[in-house]
C-alpha cells in the first residue's frame, strides 16, 4: 500500500518505538483517488494530497516524512492535534473548584497548545476503518501537565468522497478539568516546495463580525471587538497580505500579523456552520472550514525561517495560513467567554470539517 502512495511519503519511515508505543503511518483514500496521510504520534497530518484548477495533485499541509524529523521539528505543533489545551493560557494559571492550577510554561511567560509534552507529542492508539477512517484514541493521565482529571479522548479522522477531511472529537473525564481541542494545520493551497510559495495572496473569508484582541503577550484583554473598520474584517473575501503589516494597527503588532482569535457567527450554540474559506488564485485550490466551535484561530505563520520540511521542501514566514477551530484563548480566566470546562458524566464533543475543491 506505501509503495502506491501519491505523497511519496513511506510507513516505514514512521515505524518507531517511541515510549513503549508503536508509531505508524496511515493512509486514508477516497474514490477520486486523492490521499491523506496521518501519523499517530501526535494525530499529526503529513501530507493532503488535492488536485489544482489542472487536475495537478500536490500536498497542501506542510509536514515532514520520517518520524524523527516530525519529533524533532523546529515547528512543535506543525499539523499536530492540540490539546488538552488549544491557544494560550495567562502565566499557565486558572482557578477551578475553588483551586488554583499550575500549568507548564512554553510561550514567554504562558502556557501554549497543552504544553512542550501536550497531546502533540503523544503516541496515541491507532484503529484504521476501511480506506477512508483512522480513529485515534488517548488517555491522559491526572495532572498531565498540570491540568486536574484523567481526559479520555478520541479523535477520528474521515477522508470522503466530496474531498472533505473530517475530524471528530470526543471526551470524557473522571474529575472536573478543562478542555479545548483543536488541528493545528498549516495548510499550503499551491503546493508545497523548495521553497514553499507564499500564502499571502490568498483571498480569505471568516464569516465573523467580532474578535478577541490580544495584548503584547497574545493573551485576550478581555474584549470582544467589531472587526469593522480593522484589517480584522474577512467578512468578504480579501487577499491576505494586503493589510497584514499595518503596524499603525496594534492588535496587527500585537500579532506579527495574523494570530487572533475570530468569533464565529452562530445562530445557535454548538450548530456546525460555515466558519472561512481560502481560495489561492494561481492554483485555483479552495479550503472551507466548517465547525461546530465558537471560534476559529487564524494564524498566518509569522514566525516560520525557512526550516526543511517533506521531500526537501522549505517552510518559509507567512507560507502557510492556520485556521484553528476551538474554543477562545485564556477562557478559564474570562468568565464571560463560553466555558472550557467538563464534568464526569458529561461528553466533549467537536466537530471540524476543512473541504478541498478547485475555484472552477
Amino acid at each position: 500500500m506505501e509503495n502506491k502512495a501519491i505523497s511519496g511519503l513511506k510507513a516505514a519511515d514512521f515505524q518507531k518505538e517511541i515510549g513503549g508505543k508503536k508509531v505508524d503511518l496511515f493512509f486514508l483514500r477516497n474514490a477520486n483517488g486523492y490521499e491523506v496521510a496521518v501519523t499517530n504520534y501526535g494525530g499529526t497530518i503529513v501530507a493532503i494530497m488535492v488536485p489544482d484548477r489542472q487536475g495537478n495533485l500536490a500536498n497542501v499541509i506542510q509536514g515532514h516524512d520520517n518520524i524523527d524529523d516530525c519529533v524533532n521539528s523546529p515547528e512543535p505543533f506543525l499539523s499536530t492535534l492540540v490539546g488538552r489545551y488549544g491557544n494560550r493560557i495567562c502565566h499557565g494559571k486558572f482557578h477551578l473548584n475553588g483551586k488554583v492550577y499550575n500549568l507548564s510554561v512554553n510561550n514567554g511567560p504562558n502556557h501554549l497548545h497543552g504544553g512542550p509534552t501536550g497531546f502533540h507529542a503523544r503516541v496515541w492508539d491507532a484503529e484504521q476503518i476501511g480506506k477512508q477512517t483512522l480513529v485515534l484514541r488517548y488517555v491522559s493521565a491526572y495532572y498531565e501537565e498540570g491540568f486536574p482529571g484523567e481526559l479520555s479522548m478520541t479523535v477520528r479522522y474521515t477522508w470522503t468522497d466530496e474531498n472533505e477531511l473530517v475530524i471528530d472529537y470526543r471526551g470524557t473525564t473522571n474529575k472536573k478539568t478543562i478542555v479545548n481541542m483543536t488541528s493545528h494545520g498549516f495548510f499550503s493551497l499551491q503546493g508545497i516546495g523548495n521553497p514553499t510559495p507564499s500564502a499571502m495572496d490568498t483571498i480569505c473569508e471568516i464569516n465573523a463580525d467580532f474578535f478577541i484582541p490580544i495584548d503584547e503577550n497574545s493573551i485576550p484583554t478581555g474584549e470582544i471587538r467589531k472587526v469593522e473598520g480593522t484589517p480584522f474584517d474577512f467578512r468578504t473575501p480579501y487577499v491576505v497580505g494586503q493589510r497584514i503589516d499595518e503596524v499603525t494597527d496594534e492588535q496587527i503588532k500585537h500579532g506579527a500579523g495574523y494570530d487572533h482569535c475570530f468569533v464565529l457567527n452562530k445562530k445557535e450554540v454548538g450548530e456546525l456552520s460555515f466558519a472561512a474559506k481560502i481560495t489561492e488564485p494561481n492554483s485555483g485550490r479552495t479550503m472551507e472550514v466548517y465547525t461546530t466551535e465558537p471560534g476559529v484561530q487564524f494564524y498566518s505563520d509569522n514566525w516560520a525561517d525557512g526550516y526543511r520540511g517533506q521531500h526537501g521542501a522549505t517552510f518559509g514566514r507567512r507560507s502557510a495560513l492556520c485556521f484553528e477551530a476551538q474554543h477562545f484563548p485564556d477562557s478559564p480566566n474570562h468568565p464571560h467567554f463560553p466555558s472550557v470546562v467538563l464534568n464526569p458524566g458529561e461528553v466533549y464533543l467537536q466537530k471540524t470539517i476543512y473541504k478541498f475543491g478547485t475555484d472552477q
